[in-house]
């Protein structure tokens, strides 16, 4: 008789530490729970955070090469009229406002401006021409495809951004005509030879100019 108040102490002894146990179980795995739910709710901030990052840098450069490509400008002959070659930018968002024409040093002729109207005329640059084939003795007539390089620098706006851009382009033209009647100049068209910097346009000109029949 006198054992069984220790049984019954120890028995509750044993339950009580089951239950603190228990609790402390339960404690681990509510614990554990929120450091889950904290780990999720970051990594899910991680993920939004870094497609967001991603979107802005992609739509950044998607701006940039936009940016890039209205910068670029392209002539072509809009339209031929003999003595005039109509100029416009192969893209349509492009407003030219003015243009400097170069021509070759060794031509002794002066940069033409123009404004509102891009174009080339024969008048700039014929009678020197015509001397400049003169000294080469290149034939009086020729209706094939010869060149005259020119360096075209053009002040544009697209998008309402002002830009300058500076390229060397080739005249197509041909030369008809008799010594006692004259010699008449005529204007196929324009090609691209490269783009330039503004400010190196005249001596890339000069060097071109200088490697044609003419030029030598």
């Amino acid at each position: 008789m006198t054992d069984q108040p220790e049984s019954t102490d120890a028995a509750k002894e044993a339950r009580a530490q089951e239950a603190a146990a228990i609790r402390r179980r339960w404690i681990t795995l509510g614990e554990g729970v929120a450091l889950l739910a904290v780990t999720i709710s970051g990594l899910t901030l991680y993920i939004n955070w870094s497609d967001k990052r991603d979107t802005r840098a992609e739509r950044a450069a998607e701006s940039r090469l936009a940016s890039t490509r209205a910068a670029r400008l392209v002539l072509n002959a809009g339209s031929v009229e003999g003595d005039r070659i109509r100029l416009r930018p192969t893209d349509p968002a492009q407003l030219v406002q003015s243009q400097t024409i170069l021509f070759p040093r060794a031509l002794g002729v002066a940069p033409v401006d123009t404004t509102g109207e891009p174009r080339i005329e024969a008048r700039w640059f014929d009678s020197a021409l015509k001397r400049a084939r003169d000294k080469a003795k290149l034939p009086d007539d020729s209706v094939g495809d010869e060149k005259l390089p020119v360096a075209i620098v053009t002040r544009f706006v697209v998008n309402g951004d002002t830009h300058e851009n500076a390229a060397l382009y080739d005249i197509g033209y041909g030369i008809a005509g008799k010594w006692l009647s004259g010699h008449k100049l005529s204007l196929h068209g324009l090609s691209l030879v490269r783009q330039v910097k503004a400010a190196g346009a005249q001596d890339a000109l000069d060097k071109r100019w200088a490697g044609m029949p003419a030029g030598r």
